[in-house]
Order: C-alpha cells, then structure tokens, then sequence
C-alpha cells in the first residue's frame, strides 16, 4: 500500500457478505501495482476483521449505490479510482498495472469499464456496454458502464459532478458516460482487463424494476435535447413491456417507477449537445436507446 497512491480501489459493502467481501478485498490487496491503496466503506456497518493493509470507514445508513460510490470517491484523493463490488474480485494480480497503461498512454481516458465475467468464463449480455454488444471479446467505446467494477480518472469524474446521488440503483453509468462525452473525455470498453462476478440475477432486488423504469425517464430528462426525450423514454417503454408481458405484477412495479420518473425531479439538467449526439451516433449508439 502506498502513502500517496496514484489509484484507489473502493469496495463498498453492507456487512452482508463476509466471506465474498474477504475474497473481494485480498484479490485488490494482492495488486502488483506500485503505486495502491484499498479503501473499504461500510454501508450502515462498521468494517471490521478485514485483510491487513485494507483502509476502513463506516457510515450511517445505506447511501445507495450512486450515493455510497460519490462518498467513497470524495474520501480518497488518488489520480485513477476504481470500484469494486462486494461480491467481485481480480483474478490478475498485474489488472492494475496493465489499466494504469491504458490511462497513462490516453490522457482523455475518463473512464475504462472491464470485462466481466463469472468465475467460468460467462460474460453476461448486459454487462457488455458497447453498441450492439455482439463479442464480448471484442474491446470498443463504451456507452454505459458496469458502475461496481469500473475504473474512472478523478479529473472526468470531478467534470461531471459523479454519479446521480438519487438514483439509488440502476443507470447512472449512462448518466455517467453521457456527461463524460459531453465534456470532451473518452470511455471504452476494455475486454482485455478482466473481472470475475457471479452471474446473478438483474431483478433479484425487490425494488429493480420500479428503479429501473423511473431512473430511464429521470436519465433523459436530466441529459437529452428536449426533443429526444420523448423517443428515447417511448423505445424503453415498448421494449421494457413487451419484455414483461405476461407478468403483471412486474408491469405494474414498472409502470409506479415509468410515473415517478416524470412526476418527481431527476436532479440537475444539463442538456447535450447535438454536436454530443451525433457524435453517439457516428460511433454506433446514438442517445435514443
């Protein structure tokens, strides 16, 4: 561990978890890198028996995942961070090392999201953020990010203001990513760096659908064109029923969150640009789906 670390590795956990959490923090502690520290921040629990050289902070309450990350991130002051969920590990001891490359050699790199992958190789389709997704081989721009496993420079994500606070769960990597372009910095999928991660379930969480409806309407209202705003939210809402025709009760745990997402504040607008969008879309995705 390093005094002054150029990288911070950030776990969040809520006690839950000990013995994922302990596999989680000595794959980071284990880290070839010279330059590293490991900071482990509990949500409404005070860490304790953790691996030697892990830094610790308990708060309060549970801050959600976007509040709890924004946190974490406020507390370490190194040039890169990276988070990594509870449940996660590196099964490479030089992940780091072969990252701070990719950084050093792209100094508008504001964000490098992983490949992940469960323990035999699977990569989940959702968990690839390219266009298209196809390989999950296969490296390119990123338009999302998985948020609990992503590297990200402090200078991008100072320039954005972090991740959407109130979201609690659930696409604040394509706010994250939205905002990064629109500034100017570059983010990119790399499949060369690898994460493991169980391949559970997107909806174990009883609050998942609701969440994930209401945080598509508040991610286009904070970050499109008036005029995109209706389309984009239109395509999620055919696709995201249709996906769950049939269950009704799922329909309408999506629908509470589809109205919560237009009747309350989604935070801080800041539109795109257009130069943005067509940007989004020369590169293959453009800010519609």
């Amino acid at each position: 561990m390093s005094e002054n670390p150029r990288v911070s590795i950030i776990v969040l956990s809520m006690g839950d978890r000990p013995e994922e959490l302990d596999r989680c923090l000595r794959s980071a502690v284990a880290q070839g890198y010279d330059s590293f520290e490991v900071f482990c921040v509990g949500m409404g629990w005070q860490p304790e028996g953790l691996p030697d050289g892990v830094r610790s902070e308990g708060v309060a309450e549970n801050l959600g995942s976007p509040g709890g990350r924004n946190y974490a991130a406020a507390r370490v002051t190194s040039e890169v961070f990276m988070f990594l969920d509870d449940d996660a590990w590196l099964p490479d001891k030089d992940f780091l090392s072969k990252a701070m490359v990719i950084f050093d050699r792209w100094p508008r790199l504001g964000l490098l999201a992983p490949r992940l992958s469960d323990e035999n190789g699977v990569t989940l389709r959702r968990w690839v953020p390219r266009a298209h997704v196809g390989d999950p081989l296969e490296s390119g721009p990123a338009f999302t990010c998985p948020e609990g496993v992503t590297l990200y420079r402090r200078r991008a994500w100072e320039d954005v203001g972090g991740f959407p606070g109130n979201f609690f769960h659930g696409h604040e990597g394509v706010d994250v990513c939205w905002r990064m372009r629109d500034r100017g910095w570059d983010a990119w999928y790399e499949a060369a760096l690898t994460v493991h991660h169980p391949a559970v379930p997107a909806g174990r969480h009883s609050y998942y659908l609701r969440l994930n409806a209401r945080n598509r309407v508040w991610v286009a209202r904070r970050n499109l064109p008036v005029p995109l705003i209706p389309i984009y939210v239109g395509v999620w809402t055919a696709i995201s029923l249709a996906r769950n025709a049939g269950d009704w009760e799922s329909v309408k745990s999506w629908v509470s969150g589809w109205q919560e997402g237009w009747r309350t504040s989604p935070g801080l607008r800041e539109p795109m640009r257009w130069k943005t969008v067509a940007k989004l879309a020369r590169l293959g995705q453009p800010p519609i789906i």
